[in-house]
C-alpha cells in the first residue's frame, strides 16, 4: 500500500508535493491489487529527467560557482601582490578547501536521508536529519579549527620558506571565525533542497558574492583600510556570514514549517549510527580526491616558487570547474533519492541514466573551455611570465582530468542516492592512493616531469574511477535500495517527531 500512495503523489516535474489530504482520499480507494496498475501508469521519459535535473541544477550550480568565488576572490585580490603571496594564498586556500570539504561531505548525507523522507510524506524527519547533521558537524568543527590555528606545524613539513608559512597560517587563522556559518549554510541548503526548493541558497549568493568582491579589494588594495594579505580572509569570513543569515529569512518569509521539528534533544540523539555512517563515507568520497590535489600542491612547492603558484592556478580552476558537475549531481542525487522514497523503481533508473548523460555533456563542455583558452585563463591570475608558462602546459592537461570527472562526480550523486556512500568511498581509495598518486609520485620524481607529471597521474586515478563508478550504479540491486530506504522511514523515531 506504501507503493501504491507514493506512486500516486509522483509528479515528474514537481515531485514530492502532493498533500497528506490528497494521499489519505486516495489511499482508501486503492488496493494491493491495483499497484501494478498504478506503476504502468505513471511514467517518465528520459527527456522529461534531463529536463527536471537540467532545472534544478541550473540555480544549485550558480549557487557553487558564486559559493567557490568566495575564497577565490582572496586569490585574484592577492595574487597580484607578489608570487610569494600567491604561492601563500595557494597553501591556505587549497587547505581551507580540503578541510572544508568534510563539512560539505557530511551534509551529503543530507541528499539522501531528506529527499527520500520527503518523498515517503516523512516530513518531520527532513526536519530532525537536518538537526542531528549540524549536531555532528559543529563537533567536528572543533578539531579543524584546532589544525588551522596550528597550520604551520604542518606547512614546515613541506615547505621550507617560513614566510610563506607563516602567511599561509595567518589565513587559516582568521578563517576560523566563518566555520559555524559554513556548517549552518551547508546544511540549511540542504534541507530546503530536499522540499524542492533549490533557489534559496543561489539568493544568498546573490547578496554574499559582490559584497565579498568588494570586500576583498577594499580591505587589501584600499588606502583606507591597507590592510593588506589578511583583508582578503576578513572579507570572505564577513561574507560567510551572510549566508546562513539570509537562509533564516528565506525559510521564515516562505513557509517551510511542515518540514521543522521542534528540537528534541533524544531525538536527535538517538540513531545517530545510521547518519554519521552515511555522513563518513559521504565526506571520504569529497575528501579523498581533494586531499590528491592537496598532495600535489605540497609536491609541487618542491620545484619552486613558480610552480607553486602554477599549481594554485590549476587547482583553483580544478575546483571551479568542479562546481557545475557537483551541482548537477547534487540534483540528480535529490530527484533519485525522491523517488526511491516514493518507491518509484522505473523513474528511478530513467533518472540514473539521464544523470550519465548529462555528465558526458557537462565533461565535453569543460574540457573544451579549459584546452582551448588555457593561456588566457592563466594570465587572468597572474603577470608572471613564468608562472603563465608552466601553467599554460598543464591547464591541457586539467581538461583531460575534467572530461573524465564529470562521469566521475555525477556517478557518486547516483552512488550516494542509493544510500551506497561506503561503495563510493572504497572506489576513491583504490583510484587515487594506489592508481592515480603512485603514478603521480612516479612520473613527477623519478621520470622527472615535475608538475606535468604529477596531473597525468592524477587524471590515471579520475579515468579509473569515473569507470568504477559507472559499473557499480548499472550493477545496482534496485529493489535492495528502495526496501532500505522504507526500513529508515519506518523505524522508531515515527512516535517522537
Amino acid at each position: 500500500m506504501a507503493a501504491a500512495n507514493a506512486l500516486i503523489t509522483a509528479d515528474v516535474l514537481n515531485y514530492g508535493s502532493t498533500s497528506h489530504s490528497e494521499i489519505e482520499e486516495t489511499s482508501t480507494l486503492v488496493d494491493e491489487e491495483n499497484v501494478s496498475t498504478l506503476i504502468s501508469e505513471k511514467r517518465t521519459s528520459m527527456k522529461q529527467e534531463l529536463k527536471t535535473i537540467c532545472r534544478t541544477s541550473a540555480p544549485l550550480s550558480v549557487t557553487f560557482f558564486l559559493q567557490y568565488s568566495l575564497p577565490v576572490a582572496s586569490t585574484f585580490s592577492v595574487g597580484h601582490i607578489s608570487a610569494k603571496h600567491l604561492a601563500a594564498i595557494s597553501l591556505a586556500t587549497m587547505t581551507f578547501n580540503v578541510t572544508s570539504s568534510i563539512f560539505n561531505g557530511m551534509a551529503t548525507c543530507l541528499d539522501t536521508l531528506c529527499p527520500a523522507a520527503f518523498g515517503a510524506g516523512k516530513y518531520k524527519k527532513v526536519g530532525l536529519y537536518f538537526q542531528r547533521c549540524i549536531l555532528l558537524m559543529m563537533t567536528l568543527n572543533i578539531f579543524i579549527v584546532l589544525f588551522w590555528w596550528n597550520s604551520g606545524i604542518f606547512f614546515r613539513l613541506f615547505v621550507k620558506d617560513s614566510s610563506l608559512v607563516a602567511l599561509a597560517q595567518s589565513y587559516l587563522r582568521v578563517m576560523t571565525f566563518c566555520t559555524p556559518a559554513y556548517i549552518l549554510f551547508e546544511a540549511g541548503k540542504r534541507y530546503l533542497q530536499a522540499q524542492n526548493i533549490f533557489v534559496a541558497g543561489q539568493y544568498a549568493l546573490f547578496i554574499a558574492a559582490p559584497i565579498n568582491a568588494f570586500l576583498n579589494y577594499a580591505l587589501v588594495w584600499s588606502k583606507h583600510f591597507n590592510l593588506g594579505f589578511l583583508g582578503a580572509p576578513l572579507g570572505t569570513t564577513i561574507s560567510y556570514w551572510i549566508l546562513p543569515t539570509y537562509l533564516f529569512y528565506y525559510s521564515r518569509m516562505h513557509s517551510t514549517d511542515k518540514c521543522w521539528a521542534q528540537p528534541n534533544v533524544k531525538a536527535i540523539f538517538r540513531d545517530l549510527k545510521p547518519m554519521a555512517s552515511l555522513a563518513i563515507n559521504g565526506t571520504a568520497m569529497l575528501l579523498l580526491e581533494f586531499i590528491a590535489f592537496e598532495i600535489l600542491t605540497l609536491c609541487s612547492a618542491t620545484f619552486g616558487t613558480e610552480t607553486l603558484a602554477a599549481q594554485s592556478i590549476c587547482s583553483t580552476l580544478a575546483t571551479l570547474f568542479f562546481q557545475i558537475p557537483f551541482a548537477a549531481s547534487v540534483a540528480s542525487s535529490t530527484r533519485i533519492s525522491n523517488l526511491i522514497g516514493e518507491t518509484n523503481q522505473r523513474s528511478a533508473k530513467i533518472a540514473t541514466k539521464a544523470t550519465y548523460i548529462l555528465s558526458l555533456a557537462l565533461g565535453v563542455l569543460n574540457f573544451c573551455v579549459l584546452f582551448f583558452f588555457r593561456k588566457q585563463i592563466a594570465m587572468v591570475f597572474t603577470n608572471d611570465a613564468t608562472v603563465i608558462g608552466i601553467a599554460k602546459g598543464v591547464i591541457g592537461i586539467l581538461g583531460l582530468n575534467q572530461f573524465w570527472d564529470a562521469p566521475n562526480i555525477l556517478g557518486a550523486g547516483c552512488l550516494r542516492a542509493q544510500a551506497r556512500q561506503q561503495v563510493g568511498s572504497k572506489l576513491n581509495v583504490i583510484a587515487y592512493y594506489i592508481i592515480g598518486l603512485p603514478i603521480s609520485l612516479f612520473l613527477g620524481f623519478k621520470i622527472d616531469l615535475e608538475i606535468v607529471g604529477l596531473w597525468i597521474g592524477l587524471l590515471c586515478g579520475v579515468f579509473s574511477l569515473a569507470c568504477s563508478e559507472f559499473v557499480c550504479v548499472f550493477l545496482t540491486d534496485w529493489k535492495s535500495v528502495i526496501r532500505e530506504a522504507e526500513n529508515r522511514n519506518k523505524n522508531r523515531e515515527n512516535s517522537t517527531i
